[in-house]
């Protein structure tokens, strides 16, 4: 009870402080002039990732690496077969051709790096560097395209967007606002991005503690507690946004933002955690979920290209295939 008690806990500490986090950066960058569209990509498209992030590396720190890949690789997994499915069962998901085949051909291709990575190496530093560089090459590609005005945005701008589904009063990540005056204002924004920040450090440590206990407690290995349980708890803020894009109709956003999300876990949450906290990736990870993850990634492509559109069967199919994945992982006593 007690390690249900602390994940439920660091869970919620980890959205809520999250999303003070973004709030509060988001609105220093505003008030300083920063343009909408780098803070969208930048801010927007890291920030909401806070949660993974923190789990990662505080399980990496703590010797779990378990539950600090497990957690990248089963949010990944989670998105496109939970996230993607829940919002396609609320209204069919319209494909745009262009952005499929741009960020659906790069989020396997990252899925595929990580593959190559857990059979020849670890997450080294080299790695982590790696990684990061090619989120920052990432990003600077997403620029152009949207700076260009192509018509079909980018997974990191939907991601963004998504974001902004939920603040439709409240930030303005992809179109202009007029900055904020004075330093009181960057003050209190300020304040609200450092507790946010508290917040997602102090409820990441309970999540990794209490998943820990969870799983001496049901004789189970840290790293499926990691695929799921962590997984499906941290990818919560992915869910809100998709499946509120969803209930408005825009559940085309809630494809780019489950694409733009896994281009980040991977290329951010995993070169982060690989510079800050090196870990191994577990050889159970290796033999089999990394090829889950990169088979889920490319099913996408394929379930996407049917008609150009995620319909209701296809979003119960994905969900199906979830439970399927989860039992195929958990230990029968």
């Amino acid at each position: 009870m007690n390690d249900a008690l602390l994940i439920a806990g660091g869970l919620i500490l980890l959205v809520a402080g999250g999303e003070l986090f973004v709030r509060g950066a988001v609105q220093i960058a505003e008030r300083m002039g920063v343009s909408p569209l780098l803070i969208g990509l930048t801010l927007v498209g890291f920030g909401t990732s806070t949660p993974e992030l923190v789990t990662s590396v505080k399980a990496s720190l703590a010797g779990s690496p378990g539950i600090a890949v497990g957690n990248i690789v089963g949010s990944n997994i989670a998105n496109v077969l939970v996230i993607l499915g829940i919002a396609a069962l609320i209204t069919p998901i319209a494909v745009g051709r262009g952005a499929l085949r741009r960020d659906g051909t790069i989020g396997a291709a990252v899925a595929l790096a990580f593959a190559g990575v857990g059979v020849f190496g670890m997450l080294d530093r080299a790695v982590g560097t790696l990684f990061l560089a090619g989120l920052v090459a990432y990003i600077a590609y997403a620029w152009r395209e949207e700076s260009r005005g192509e018509p079909d945005h980018t997974a990191a701008f939907e991601k963004a967007l998504a974001f902004e589904e939920v603040h439709p009063s409240g930030l303005h990540v992809t179109h202009a606002s007029a900055p904020g005056a004075g330093w009181k204002g960057v003050a209190i924004s300020s304040g609200f991005a450092f507790g946010g920040l508290v917040l997602v450090v102090f409820g990441g440590g309970l999540l990794v503690d209490g998943a820990a206990g969870l799983a001496r407690g049901l004789g189970v290995s840290e790293t499926v507690i990691g695929l799921t349980i962590v997984a499906i708890g941290t990818s919560m803020p992915e869910l809100v946004t998709s499946v509120i894009a969803a209930l408005r109709r825009h559940a085309d956003v809630a494809l780019g933002n489950v694409l733009g999300s896994n281009i980040y876990n991977i290329l951010g949450i995993g070169g982060a955690t690989a510079l800050l906290a090196p870990t191994p990736i577990p050889a159970a990870i290796v033999a089999y979920d990394v090829w889950v993850m990169l088979g889920v990634s490319l099913l996408l492509l394929v379930v996407a290209r049917t008609g150009w559109r995620i319909g209701r069967r296809e979003g119960a199919a994905l969900m199906a295939l979830y439970v399927v994945y989860v039992w195929s992982i958990w230990p029968v006593a």
